[in-house]
């Protein structure tokens, strides 16, 4: 994919098309987050899916959307795993030299991207496939270069790309192991006979989103679509629901022992952790320490981090200080 400069006139490094590794949100609430949130359900990460607008802001003092030399401000969608992300990025960059302001758990992507397109962000942590989505596009190959390289020729020219990280927060459709087992469900395709007596649960915009591709791609029209967000998984588990968009990242996976379905016809596609810039608010120390992030994050670390954060409890920012110093990046 196309590159942009910095303000400072150095070039940005050519994000990667690292094959994903595997995630999702799920994708906790965090210290002052309502820790008991998951990111997709109450774990990881809803690739920035809906809620309410938000915003608590820390860290640099100058005033947001300064330009290079200024602060930075990093800015995080309302759940766990998109706050610990954006934790990581204002570390990594204070760790340079980079002043930082953090404005974290403002909202949904509705909400985010404008906010980047105007500066008053400078950089959040995205996630490809579903941005390219989000943005009306769309790529024929489920590949991180390929979906990387369309998401470039579909933003505007004030923003750009970084280097994508191998760490997806994946949509799946998860269903309980008695389910799976009772009817066979191995993959979404799988679903079609039982689509229309189940209930299906996600965040707020899941059903807008994913209702019309689900029909159109693998023919599923479910019985009722119901807004569970933060408590997806637990519906899953206790049969309020059958189906839930819960994500990759999302400990209750494995805790509830849900089956994630596969997704044979790659209706959701890459998914890797990007971080998206407003190109006049960054310069090359700030792009540089992004990308080494991303060099260092995957998806099975990613995972180990929304442990800590949803299940034991600890604070997000200390999380993120320790998994820096681990990495050699602070």
């Amino acid at each position: 994919m196309s590159t942009f400069t910095p303000a400072s006139g150095s070039t940005a490094p050519k994000p990667s098309g690292a094959p994903a590794v595997r995630r999702t949100a799920g994708v906790a609430a965090l210290a002052a987050l309502a820790l008991a949130a998951t990111a997709c359900s109450s774990s990881g990460g809803d690739p920035l899916g809906g809620g309410a607008s938000t915003s608590a802001a820390a860290g640099g003092s100058t005033s947001a959307g300064a330009a290079p030399g200024g602060t930075v401000v990093v800015g995080s969608a309302n759940f766990p795993e998109n706050v610990l992300l954006g934790s990581i990025y204002s570390q990594a960059l204070r760790a340079k030299g980079v002043k930082v302001e953090e404005k974290f758990n403002i909202g949904s992507r509705e909400v985010l991207y404008g906010q980047l397109q105007s500066g008053s962000l400078s950089v959040l942590p995205e996630y490809n496939g579903a941005l390219l989505s989000y943005l009306g596009g769309k790529s024929a190959d489920p590949t991180t270069a390929a979906v990387n390289a369309e998401l470039t020729k579909t933003l505007p020219a004030s923003l750009g790309l970084l280097e994508s990280s191998p760490a997806e927060d994946k949509d799946t459709l998860s269903v309980s192991q008695e389910s799976a087992d009772k009817f066979g469900l191995r993959t979404i395709a799988d679903l079609a006979a039982q689509a229309g007596e189940f209930t299906i649960g996600g965040p707020p915009e899941f059903k807008s989103r994913q209702e019309q591709p689900l029909k159109d791609v693998y023919g599923l029209t479910f019985k009722e679509w119901k807004s569970t967000g933060e408590t997806t998984a637990n519906a899953v588990k206790d049969g309020s629901i059958q189906v839930g968009n819960v994500f990759s990242t999302d400990p209750k996976l494995a805790q509830f022992k849900l089956v994630p379905l596969g997704d044979p016809k790659n209706l959701f596609g890459a998914q890797n952790i990007t971080p998206l810039v407003n190109k006049a608010k960054v310069d090359a120390t700030t792009t540089g320490a992004l990308n080494a992030v991303s060099a260092k994050l995957d998806t099975a670390g990613l995972l180990a981090l929304m442990k800590k954060v949803a299940v034991d409890k600890e604070d997000p920012s200390a999380v993120a200080k320790d998994w820096l110093k681990t990495n050699g990046l602070s």
